[in-house]
């Protein structure tokens, strides 16, 4: 999976041993990014509808939580490792303007793109490739984890040859994946019992910080401004739960909305609300439990505050964050099973 900055790769064991104790036989991860949660739960054996505005995510969902079969995809893959790498949109913008990647890896990502829009292909089969491309891309990606800037010098793994390596089949029953804003979709979720919910707690926007993937995915050639090269409509494309002013609002109607009898909230200490405040809003639905989970901060804390120099100007605050796992349901018992 790719670097994702909000991932909840170490958070996903705790998951799957609170929801192993919950009554549950199916699940909505609402806010899925590359899929990580809405994987562990489909190898739990769950019925899993992953959701995400983002087109990258729904590529990875396609390939992670719908797939169930090998299918085509060796065979797929294998003649877009034969496509040609001409110099397109990403060469131009991504290697040369900017420097995510190198040229010649930019090329390898331009001919593979234009190469899968040739192909006949379902939906499952186009996102499982895209996916692979993605994957491949971020192995030899010269950034710290987030396309708002890139490294003065290459990476090690920049100078590595893009390679295409297919998606692991992930084990339990084949989901669904849908592109829908979060608060819209919970009034549909009359037959799902337990909903993950991990939206952005502050005013970072995943839009922002992945536009190139979401630019690889879509296939098209953007107008883009700043030294990141971002899609111009990441000036516009904006969410209430970025915003310190809307996004308990937006929150509070989430949690109205969804009418599945478990919810399991994800938050960060990093984000705009006070956990009690939270807390009291959850303990409206039903029964509340909660456990603490540290984990480290993304790797560019650790790198430090840097002007677009490249110069270190600033020393940041800590390394480490405190996740919190809320569990809500009808069953008091049974959530603190399942926390023990």
């Amino acid at each position: 999976m790719i670097k994702y900055l909000g991932s909840k790769r170490t958070l996903v064991p705790r998951i799957g041993q609170t929801v192993r104790g919950l009554p549950v036989a199916s699940a909505c991860d609402l806010f899925a990014g590359t899929t990580r949660v809405s994987q562990g739960l489909r190898r739990l054996g769950l019925h899993v509808v992953a959701n995400d505005l983002a087109s990258y995510s729904e590529a990875f969902g396609q390939a992670y939580v719908e797939r169930s079969a090998q299918g085509r995809i060796p065979e797929l893959l294998e003649r877009l490792r034969a496509a040609q790498p001409p110099r397109g949109y990403v060469t131009e913008t991504f290697c040369e303007t900017a420097r995510y990647f190198r040229p010649e890896n930019g090329m390898r990502i331009d001919g593979i793109r234009a190469a899968i829009d040739k192909l006949d292909l379902d939906a499952v089969e186009r996102g499982t490739l895209l996916t692979a491309l993605l994957e491949a891309a971020d192995r030899v990606d010269s950034t710290v984890g987030v396309q708002m800037a890139y490294l003065k010098e290459w990476a090690p793994r920049a100078w590595q040859p893009l390679e295409l390596r297919e998606p692991a089949l992930c084990p339990g029953p084949p989901g669904q994946v849908t592109r829908l804003d979060a608060n819209e979709l919970a009034h549909g979720l009359d037959d799902i019992d337990l909903a993950y919910i991990d939206p952005p707690y502050n005013q970072h926007s995943y839009y922002s910080n992945y536009h190139a993937w979401e630019t690889i995915v879509r296939g098209d050639a953007p107008e883009h401004y700043g030294t990141a090269c971002k899609r111009l409509d990441c000036r516009t494309t904006k969410s209430r739960y970025n915003s310190r002013r809307e996004s308990w609002s937006a929150l509070t109607e989430l949690i109205a909305a969804l009418p599945t009898p478990w919810l399991i909230v994800s938050f960060s200490d990093e984000g705009f609300h006070d956990p009690l405040e939270l807390r009291e809003l959850l303990a409206e639905r039903g029964h509340v439990g909660f456990a603490e989970v540290d984990s480290k901060r993304y790797v560019g804390a650790k790198i430090g505050i840097h002007n677009p120099r490249g110069e270190k100007v600033g020393t940041v605050g800590r390394l480490r964050n405190r996740e919190l796992l809320f569990v809500v349901g009808p069953d008091r018992s049974a959530i603190e099973s399942a926390l023990a």
